[in-house]
């Protein structure tokens, strides 16, 4: 491809890269990197919970922190988010097909975990 061309395709792709900084491991990193959102991952790979299970999972987490961790993660297409209309109104969090794709990071991070004390 001669430089300075007009292919669309790879000006899209260059831009797309350059928004995702060109590395998959920084990538990775500005999703799971900000404390708590590995953990919250980690708690919702084993099913469904409630805004309040995972309050009391996380212990010590602020609610306004895991509101913020729980509105990015579903920005990004990692956890759903589902209200039940019922009295009083219930809401649910789970991981989607691309926040499964994560559990398998968070995984290998916790094998690693393990040989170290």
């Amino acid at each position: 491809m001669k430089i300075g061309s007009t292919n669309k395709t790879n000006k899209e792709q260059i831009t797309k890269n350059s928004e995702a900084n060109c590395c998959p491991v920084e990538t990775t990193m500005n999703i799971i990197g900000k404390r708590w959102t590995a953990l919250i991952i980690r708690d919702l790979a084993g099913g469904t919970k409630r805004y309040c299970e995972l309050e009391r999972l996380l212990n010590n987490i602020s609610p306004k922190v895991l509101s913020q961790r729980l509105n990015e993660l579903e920005q990004q297409q990692i956890v759903k988010r589902e209200v039940i209309a019922e009295v009083p109104v219930r809401v649910e969090y789970s991981l989607t097909k691309k926040g499964n794709d994560l559990v398998k990071v968070i995984d290998s991070m916790s094998s690693w975990g393990t040989k170290w004390p």
